[in-house]
C-alpha cells in the first residue's frame, strides 16, 4: 500500500466515508466500492492502507483500501538505511 491512516467516519447510509492520513493532511473521501472487504463496514478508528486517485478535474479520494494494513509511513532515507543495516 502507498498510503496508511484511519477511518475518520463512514456512512453507512450512504456508503461513503473518509480517512485521515498517518503522515498528516487533509482526510480523503472513499466509497464502500473502494473496500477490498466490502462484506465489513469501516468504524471510526480503524487503520487502513490505501492508495489514491484522482477524479473530477484533480479531487483526491482513497481507493484500493485495505484493513488492518496501515503502517507508520517512513521516508525514503529511513527505509534505505534499515535496508543497508
Amino acid at each position: 500500500m502507498a498510503h496508511s491512516g484511519k477511518i475518520k467516519s463512514y456512512d453507512v447510509a450512504k456508503g461513503s466515508g473518509l480517512i485521515t492520513p498517518v503522515k498528516g493532511g487533509d482526510a480523503l473521501p472513499f466509497n464502500k466500492a473502494d473496500l477490498q472487504q466490502q462484506a465489513q463496514e469501516p468504524r471510526s478508528g480503524q487503520d487502513y492502507g490505501y492508495e489514491t486517485r484522482q477524479v473530477n478535474g484533480g479531487a483526491t479520494y482513497a481507493t484500493n483500501m485495505t484493513h488492518g494494513t496501515a503502517q507508520p509511513e517512513q521516508s525514503q532515507g529511513e527505509q534505505a538505511s534499515k535496508q543497508q543495516g
